[in-house]
């Protein structure tokens, strides 16, 4: 017989990933959406007694649970302020326990059985931190609100090591992407650690563009709203100047692929935020790209974008686009890398941006170039080459600040 779920949503429609709709209908469920709700319905799990619904609120991923029998509906409960969820592996419709994952920007990720009825977790396995001296409480994680110039706010997450000042003498990176809704959760990092014992802050700009806050959250960062996506990342950097969690001597931004043309953008409208930025396979020649359609990826990104053969998306990408709009002045430190095999971002592209910033730029910085002759869009595989590119990057930030152990 089939089961029906009312999930509310209306007058704005109850969005399910493809994995929930999978879900839905190999266990034969109807959904009728009524009532409101401004939540992304992101994940479900089907179980004999309980209905386990993954809904995204507010940039934070919440495990409801729900019983057939209307008794009991109720979120698990989260301490972090900041973190990462999701429905794990249960292929057992008959089981008492729901598995699922967790992790923080402090917290380890791991592995989890929630009880339905005794209300109880147990951690089954947990990622492993190698050597000693790692201690989750040594670390402290937050989420920061920042308004925008246009009144919107923008979430930060942001972690860094329990016991700083904030001078404005703290290195701070500052990451986002910012495109294709693509979500950033934040997450645990062993290697980051490597950072932050240093002393170091590292921060997630959830700007426009992703959909950490919901379909609309993206929607108004795309195509000609774009200019939101930098807008946010700049006025994120702003704000963590103005409230001294570093300066302009210390803020390094970074980004790759799509991410990468957010941090050439911003660099442009804004260099003197920066002591440094970190490109990784950025798309920076946005309208020779999008303009060339005999690339198999281009007429499908003009969703994303827009088509440059109509001037009013040609005129507006054109005013973003990093390599267009480089000029005679100061830039940051930068180091930009890229791969000789990307399909997605041919290495020419970043090639030829570097070339044209040191044609013009009016300063002594340092632009390091990095073509790796064996990777992809993806960057290095196997077990340590991977680790070689994140050291280079380190090193690049360590440099600049003095840090040399």
């Amino acid at each position: 017989m089939k089961k029906t779920i009312v999930l509310g949503a209306s007058p704005n429609p109850v969005r399910f990933s493809y994995k929930a709709v999978k879900s839905l209908k190999r266990h034969d469920i109807e959904v009728i959406p009524i009532g409101f709700r401004k939540g992304l319905i992101e994940d479900i799990e089907i179980f004999k007694d309980y209905l386990v619904i993954n809904e995204r609120e507010n940039g934070l991923n919440n495990l409801r649970i729900i019983s057939w029998d209307g008794t009991e509906d109720y979120f698990l409960p989260f301490e972090s302020e900041t973190y990462t969820t999701y429905i794990g592996n249960n292929p057992d419709f008959d089981s008492d326990v729901l598995r699922y994952g967790f992790n923080s920007l402090t917290s380890p990720s791991a592995v989890i059985d929630y009880n339905f009825y005794t209300k109880s977790s147990e951690v089954k396995k947990e990622q492993e931190v190698l050597g000693d001296d790692f201690n989750r409480a040594d670390y402290e994680s937050k989420r920061l609100w920042v308004t925008a110039r246009d009144g919107v706010k923008v979430p930060i997450s942001l972690v860094h090591k329990k016991g700083i000042t904030l001078n404005g003498e703290n290195p701070l990176l500052l990451y986002a992407y910012g495109s294709y809704g693509s979500t950033i959760d934040p997450s645990f990092s062993s290697i980051r650690l490597s950072l932050l014992n240093r002393g170091f802050i590292y921060a997630i700009a959830h700007v426009r563009g992703g959909e950490y806050l919901g379909r609309q959250w993206y929607e108004n960062g795309k195509l000609l709203s774009k200019l939101n996506t930098f807008h946010d990342f700049i006025d994120c950097s702003n704000f963590l100047i103005g409230q001294q969690y570093t300066s302009n001597r210390h803020l390094y931004a970074y980004g790759g692929s799509a991410g990468g043309l957010l941090v050439g953008a911003v660099i442009n409208m804004n260099p003197e935020l920066y002591n440094g930025i970190l490109a990784a396979v950025p798309f920076v020649d946005v309208v020779t790209t999008m303009l060339d359609d005999t690339i198999p990826l281009t007429t499908g990104e003009y969703d994303e974008w827009g088509n440059p053969n109509i001037i009013e998306y040609y005129r507006y990408m054109k005013s973003y686009s990093p390599y267009d709009n480089v000029e005679a002045k100061s830039y940051p430190n930068m180091l930009v890398t890229t791969g000789l095999y990307d399909s997605q971002v041919q290495y020419w592209e970043p090639a030829k941006w570097v070339a044209k910033l040191r044609e013009h730029k009016k300063d002594n910085n340092k632009l390091l170039f990095h073509i790796d002759m064996e990777s992809g869009h993806g960057g290095a595989s196997g077990r340590f080459e991977s680790l070689k590119e994140v050291a280079l990057e380190y090193v690049f930030l360590l440099d600049l600040e003095g840090i040399h152990c």
